[in-house]
């Protein structure tokens, strides 16, 4: 089964690192993206800009409106995600509680719907 991991950070935690503390980091993180590519786990992985360059957009009766940002005004944005394919929920968590950055932010773990539901959407 799929599951979409959603890493939910903070900009300035990882901004505010000594350069060789977010080498070290992203040395981890590489190592472990191979690690989940040799396993056979990984299917896909992204990190994303700063949410500073995101727009937000909504249509409300054929009317585009779109705002500069993310939509949620809080101190952790989404930074990125890796898509993975375990057996089960307990597998997804046991594999992003081992991805480097959830040790400075949040990891969420959704499974992923392989089809849009007839019988509706949740």
């Amino acid at each position: 089964m799929k599951y979409l991991c959603l890493a939910y950070e903070a900009e300035e935690t990882f901004t505010s690192l000594p350069h060789s503390d977010w080498e070290k980091l992203r040395e981890e993180t590489l190592s472990y993206i191979a690690a989940l590519q040799s396993s056979g786990h990984l299917l896909q992985t992204h990190a994303l800009q700063s949410a500073r360059t995101a727009s937000t957009l909504t249509t409300r009766t054929g009317k585009l409106m779109v705002t500069d940002g993310p939509f949620a005004e809080t101190k952790e944005q989404l930074g990125g995600f890796f898509l993975i394919e375990a057996n089960d929920m307990d597998e997804a968590i046991q594999i992003a509680a081992k991805w480097p950055g959830a040790r400075f932010g949040k990891i969420e773990v959704r499974a992923v719907e392989e089809a849009l539901r007839e019988e509706g959407r949740y």
